[in-house]
């Protein structure tokens, strides 16, 4: 409303709650009047806005939209703190279920596949538990549900290792990713409707996988495993008592081993020793006595009647050997990646697809010159028990 005095317009935008000795009227001239000792002035609606109205109204308007702003803001702090709530409860539950079936995994399964539908902008009005979460929020409950997958993966092969592998084996490739599997040891490789089912060779009986269906990898050796691969393929040379070759990287260091297991009189053993020798000298003298140590707890010489003896490995030893492999031993098998150990615990390692092998093309070479001299050596220089399988 507006109040119109011959000398002055003065614009209220709500009754006036100040006491009428402290009403001051402003005219044009600029000076103040005090109108404390007159009668309240007429009000009326008819009278014309002036620019002081206007102001007051986007004043008005101003304050209007920060308060939706603040309560949009409001809803936003609200909404994205139940969705973290949320997937914390997904977690914690996830970490404190005591035993886990397949059910619950294949459940997990069907969440993530709705979430993924609600990410793509489907919908699926017929379940009543549709989820609503968008953009950022979504990514965070995909997360926990696949922490609750993996979890539950985890805790089924801790309690039943024949379940686990009947359940990857159904799920895997089709709803989980064969590389977010816990352990893949015995899961088979799904390939153009064909498995990678176990062959015998020799007559030792030792096992190795059939001819491998996956594509070629292209492997990217960077500073460190240049520099390793050319240490390496030097020690192969001082084992083998001069076998070189002028090819470079690890096509040299192949045919160095092709032509020392070709030559005659060759042995298995011959060859087992000479890959022991140079992963010895590749660890320098310092490496293995601090590994068995500290790793594998063999306590060393000190004129004490523990010498010798071994009291481990200790409990981090599987889980830290693992997480360093992937990055001084690329040179040799190509990526790789920590996972489980088929009883659950911590320790695994799996290659995406060796380096040796493939570049090789010979089993006999990978199982005497790399798997066989290396699971001797873990065990019998480090103390610590390797199964390369």
């Amino acid at each position: 409303t507006t109040c119109a005095l011959p000398w002055c317009t003065v614009a209220f935008v709500g009754p006036i709650t100040r006491p009428r000795s402290h009403l001051v009227l402003w005219d044009a001239s600029g000076s103040s009047r005090d109108d404390s000792d007159q009668k309240t002035p007429n009000i009326s609606s008819s009278s014309p806005v002036s620019p002081s109205v206007a102001t007051a109204s986007t004043t008005v308007a101003d304050g209007s939209s920060n308060s939706e702003m603040l309560q949009d803001l409001a809803r936003q702090v609200t909404a994205e703190s139940q969705e973290l709530f949320k997937c914390l409860s997904i977690m914690s539950q996830a970490l404190l279920q005591s035993s886990v079936t397949a059910t619950d995994i294949v459940e997990c399964c069907d969440t993530l596949d709705q979430l993924g539908a609600a990410s793509a902008g489907e919908s699926n009005s017929s379940d009543g538990n549709a989820l609503t979460v968008t953009g950022e929020l979504l990514d965070l409950r995909r997360r926990a549900l696949e922490f609750q997958r993996y979890t539950f993966l985890s805790k089924l092969l801790k309690d039943d290792y024949e379940a686990y592998i009947a359940t990857a084996s159904f799920l895997s490739p089709s709803r989980i990713p064969r590389g977010e599997l816990p352990n893949v040891q015995d899961v088979p490789l799904v390939k153009g409707g064909a498995t990678n089912a176990a062959v015998t060779v020799g007559n030792d009986g030792v096992s190795l996988v059939a001819d491998c269906d996956l594509e070629a990898m292209e492997y990217k050796d960077s500073p460190l495993d240049q520099l390793l691969l050319n240490i390496f393929r030097k020690l192969v040379t001082q084992h083998t008592n001069g076998v070189t070759s002028e090819k470079s990287g690890i096509e040299g260091l192949l045919e160095q081993g092709r032509t020392y297991m070709l030559q005659p009189g060759q042995t298995a053993e011959a060859q087992h020793k000479m890959v022991y020798n140079t992963l010895k000298s590749l660890m320098t003298p310092v490496l293995p006595p601090f590994y068995r140590i500290f790793m594998t707890g063999i306590v060393p010489k000190i004129n004490s009647p523990w010498d010798g003896k071994q009291i481990g490995p200790w409990f981090y030893a599987p889980f830290l050997t693992s997480f360093v492999t992937p990055v001084f031993f690329a040179f040799l098998v190509g990526p790789s990646k920590p996972n489980l150990r088929k009883d659950g615990s911590l320790g695994g390692l799996v290659v995406e697809k060796c380096k040796f092998l493939q570049e090789s093309g010979c089993k006999g070479l990978c199982l005497h010159q790399c798997k066989l001299p290396a699971q001797q050596f873990f065990d019998q220089e480090l103390g610590l028990a390797l199964t390369v399988s």
